[in-house]
């Protein structure tokens, strides 16, 4: 690992094939495995691309889902690592493959600095031996994958799983993500390269996590069985693409310097627990190492040089992501055309947070794409909802035995059918019924850009959804990946306004703006749990205040975070106060 900087996962499509882009050039970048269908038709693309040999697995053979997965992941193994090879194989010269992997580097890594020293150096057996030395410090990028722990229709997360177990991918790691799935992580111990040889750990475990204790209660649990979390991927809970799952108004920076104060405390946890799993099951419990921490890394937001810093000097976090920005590197991920014209003229009024996702949780999401537009079209034309074509979340047993979709024709058929026949009032009916029209097919129309760009489906044929991060507003690419990465390190251009106001700042915004929203709740037990979000965000947003006598880095709009606490405090004490009235202080 050279870089401080990953790319997570986004969606379904965008860093599908991220991996075969950029592994080869040391970065390291996450594959989502929610759609086995769209990865086989990314095989056959691929596979007639390079000539490789390809057969069709079908939809109904058995064990499908989880044959696609190895397959596909198989192929980007070898495409990956194919041309990281040749890579390493170019000659040291300026304006080759070989320069451009080092140029990604900040300039003050190690290896690029050998990188210039050597072609300043006229040819001799020392430069030679410099070059041959330089190669065996080169590194390729992991190719990780992505899991929803809430996506487990038919058990396709535990199909992803094994999937992702059997395959030839070495070092890469599999991120579990959305929430805890015990049935899932107890799955972890059928597979022998989650556990320590000699060789280390052929695959590792990354969790998402929000906050210490989420690492604390997950690590112990994987600890328990013999498994260790080689890296807690701490995550905004708005200020992010994708899902948005808002904490107890916990805001990321009191969650960081939390874990900055007790991260030594987690490796002193887990270590005993591992031992103990490893001697009771007769392993080598010497190949643990009692003073291995597990790497720390954030991303959400985060948007130009000195956050990136923040992140790491002040912190101490081991590496950033950087997801939305990357949408708009086409070298990084491959979106059509129209897609990519919409992000690049995105502001931020156009970016919000919908009820779109079927599975009920907040979701990032931007107006005007293909699918809005179907969606409204739908509900004009009075057949609203979509057909259900993958089925990944269906989850609602409502009317039906088998489960169904809550974005599919036939919920809301049924859905709205009952909300007219019901004794409410025509504006409850008007509201009920908007909520669930509000509903897109995300497991398929996620998938679409890269099903357009390759030519697999035309744009008719296949709405397109988007869900970026609310950075987007100050990125208006294309951005070449030199661009992207010397801007994240601070050599290049800075690619967004100099008064760009700090992550930080975006943050409290976005969850004092989901404060006010959430506060219209009629329910006393989720009242009770607002008004203690509130409380936290009184005393997370006096620790943000504690920055403005902090040093900023070169490009940090520290004065920004004072600037938010002073305008949406009073904005969360008046929703605060108005729903404690509402429920008359019974809290």
């Amino acid at each position: 690992m050279i870089h401080t900087t990953h790319i997570p996962v986004m969606g379904i499509s965008y860093t599908i094939d991220t991996p075969i882009r950029v592994a080869p050039f040391g970065i390291d970048s996450t594959i989502s495995l929610v759609d086995n269908y769209l990865l086989e038709d990314l095989r056959a693309y691929y596979s007639q691309l390079h000539q490789l040999p390809y057969k069709k697995i079908p939809r109904n053979e058995e064990d499908g889902c989880a044959k696609r997965v190895t397959a596909y992941l198989n192929m980007v193994h070898l495409l990956a690592t194919k041309r990281f090879k040749e890579i390493k194989q170019l000659p040291y010269e300026v304006g080759n493959d070989k320069e451009k992997y080092f140029k990604l580097l900040p300039v003050s890594h190690p290896l690029r600095l050998e990188f210039e020293k050597i072609i300043s150096q006229e040819p001799s057996e020392n430069r030679s031996l410099a070059e041959a030395a330089l190669n065996e410090k080169m590194y390729m990028g992991s190719i990780d994958v992505n899991i929803m722990v809430k996506l487990d229709y038919k058990e396709v997360a535990h199909d992803a799983l094994r999937g992702f177990a059997n395959s030839d991918i070495q070092h890469g790691a599999i991120v579990f993500s959305t929430g805890v799935n015990l049935g899932l992580f107890k799955d972890l111990v059928q597979y022998p390269d989650f556990y320590r040889t000699k060789e280390g750990l052929k695959k590792r475990i990354i969790l998402k996590i929000s906050d210490y204790r989420s690492a604390l209660v997950q690590g112990k649990f994987l600890a328990k069985r013999g498994l260790e979390v080689y890296e807690f991927r701490v995550e905004s809970g708005l200020n992010c693409g994708g899902h948005a799952f808002a904490t107890q108004g916990i805001l990321l920076p009191v969650a960081l310097e939390e874990l900055k104060q007790k991260r030594d405390t987690l490796s002193k946890t887990f270590y005993p627990l591992l031992k103990e799993f490893y001697e009771t099951n007769g392993m080598d419990s010497s190949l643990l190492d009692p003073n291995r921490e597990a790497r720390f890394t954030v991303q959400g937001g985060i948007s130009n040089s000195g956050e990136n810093r923040r992140m790491l000097e002040y912190f101490g976090v081991d590496g950033t992501g950087w997801g939305t920005p990357f949408l708009t590197v086409p070298e990084a991920c491959q979106l059509d055309e129209n897609t990519l014209e919409l992000l690049r003229k995105a502001k931020a009024k156009d970016l919000y947070i919908s009820d779109a996702s079927p599975i009920g949780v907040p979701f990032n999401n931007i107006f005007g794409s293909t699918a809005e537009r179907e969606r409204l079209k739908n509900i004009e034309s009075g057949s609203s909802g979509f057909p259900c074509v993958n089925g990944f979340l269906r989850s609602n047993t409502e009317f039906t035995e088998e489960p169904i979709c809550t974005a599919s024709k036939e919920y809301h058929k049924l859905k709205i059918a009952q909300i007219q026949s019901s004794d409410k009032s025509i504006e409850e009916k008007k509201e009920e019924i908007k909520k669930v029209q509000a509903k897109e097919c995300i497991c398929y129309f996620l998938g679409s850009p890269i099903r357009i760009a390759f030519g697999i489906k035309k744009p008719a044929q296949v709405p397109v959804s988007i869900c970026p991060g609310p950075s987007l507003a100050f990125f208006n690419g294309p951005y070449t990946l030199l661009e992207m990465m010397g801007h994240i390190y601070g050599h290049g251009p800075n690619l967004t306004p100099d008064n760009k106001p700090h992550f930080f700042a975006e943050e409290i915004r976005l969850y004092v703006e989901w404060f006010v929203k959430e506060a219209k709740s009629t329910t006393l037990e989720y009242a009770k749990w607002l008004h203690q979000a509130a409380l936290n965000l009184y005393e997370n947003l006096d620790y943000c205040l504690s920055f403005l006598e902090k040093k900023a880095y070169p490009r940090e709009n520290i004065q920004s975070i004072g600037e938010a606490v002073s305008h949406y405090k009073p904005i969360l004490v008046s929703a605060h106060n108005a729903l404690k009235f509402k429920f008359q202080n019974q809290f």
